[in-house]
C-alpha cells in the first residue's frame, strides 16, 4: 500500500499501474494481483486507507471520555483540522486522492456512513446524559454532518480557504447553534 501511495503521489491514478507497483517492490505483477484483483481494487484500497486516517482518530473521540457536548465539539473540530490538513498542506496529493475518491464511490459512501455512526454514538450518549433531546438519531447525525460541510468538505476547503482564526470562530458559532438545536428536541 505504501508503494502504491508513493507512485500515485508521483504519477497520479491514470499513470500508475499494478505493474509499476510490483516493479517498485521488486516482485512480479502477479504477486500484487494475488492481493488486488485489479488496478481499480488497488486504488480503492489506497483511498480507503487514506480515509481511515481521518476516521480512526475521530472514532477515538466518539468512544472516549467526556461529555457528549465536549466530544461533539472535539469531533467536529478534529474533522475540520484533518480535512484542512489533507487539502491545504499537500494539494498535489489531495488532487490524487480526490480523483481516487471520485471513482471509488462505495469507499466514500462507507466513509460517510462511518462518520455518521460516530456522530450517532456521541448523540446517543448526549441523549442518555439528558443533554440532548433527540427523536431521530440518524436524522440528527446527518444534520450534524451536513451542517458542518462548509468547514470540512474538500471542495469548500480548496475553493475558499478561510483564515484559520476566522474559521475557528465560525465553527464555534455553528457548533453553538447545533448544540442548542440538539438540546431543543427539534429533531
Amino acid at each position: 500500500m505504501a508503494a502504491a501511495e508513493e507512485l500515485l503521489r508521483r504519477h497520479g491514478p491514470a499513470k500508475t499501474t499494478v505493474t509499476d507497483v510490483a516493479r517498485s517492490l521488486g516482485m512480479s505483477h502477479a504477486n500484487v494481483y494475488r492481493h488486488f484483483a485489479s488496478k481499480t481494487a488497488l486504488q480503492e484500497a489506497v483511498a480507503e486507507r487514506w480515509l481511515a486516517r481521518i476516521s480512526e482518530p475521530l472514532a477515538r473521540i466518539a468512544s472516549g471520555s467526556g461529555s457528549a457536548e465536549e466530544k461533539l465539539s472535539a469531533w467536529v473540530n478534529g474533522l475540520i483540522r484533518a480535512k484542512r490538513r489533507k487539502v491545504l498542506d499537500d494539494p498535489e496529493m489531495f488532487a490524487t486522492y480526490h480523483a481516487l475518491a471520485e471513482s471509488a464511490r462505495e469507499v466514500v459512501d462507507h466513509h460517510i456512513e462511518e462518520l455518521c455512526s460516530q456522530i450517532r454514538t456521541i448523540l446517543q450518549q448526549g441523549t442518555k446524559e439528558g443533554a440532548f433531546r433527540i427523536n431521530n438519531l440518524q436524522a440528527a447525525a446527518q444534520v450534524v454532518l451536513n451542517s458542518t460541510l462548509r468547514f470540512h468538505h474538500p471542495h469548500f476547503v480548496s475553493q475558499a480557504p478561510v483564515e484559520h482564526g476566522k474559521l475557528e470562530k465560525q465553527a464555534r458559532q455553528m457548533l453553538a447553534v447545533l448544540i442548542a438545536g440538539l438540546r431543543s428536541g427539534a429533531i
